[in-house]
């Protein structure tokens, strides 16, 4: 797992093949990256499944009551399966766009 500090987010991206190996990574690193938006690029993995990815439910639920984003990064899912609540986009410029426009819901009030 590499995460990388941008200009108002940190971008995670996966190198571990393995599900469960990941996760528990990511469980380790969140207290160090939960007061930032975090935008989670898994783009590139082609055996995280539906179930895997809603894992990851409980933790953009932590970020929005912290006043922070969370965007995950992929393709390889129907978006249709996930609460509208998760932000699941198909590209890193989208998942900016997100974060900018929940900044402004934020600033406005919403």
């Amino acid at each position: 797992m590499t995460i990388d500090l941008k200009d108002n987010y940190q971008l995670i991206r996966t190198e571990a093949k393995d599900f469960d190996n990941f996760i528990t990574l990511f469980r380790k690193n969140y207290e160090n990256i939960k007061d930032s938006h975090i935008i989670l690029d898994i783009s590139h993995e082609n055996n995280f499944t539906e179930q895997n990815i809603l894992v990851f439910l409980e933790y953009a639920d932590l970020q929005r009551e912290n006043g922070m984003s969370f965007v995950v990064i992929t393709t390889k899912v129907d978006v249709d399966h996930f609460p509208e609540r998760f932000n699941i986009v198909p590209t890193l410029v989208e998942a900016e766009d997100v974060i900018e426009m929940e900044d402004i819901q934020r600033d406005l009030g919403f």
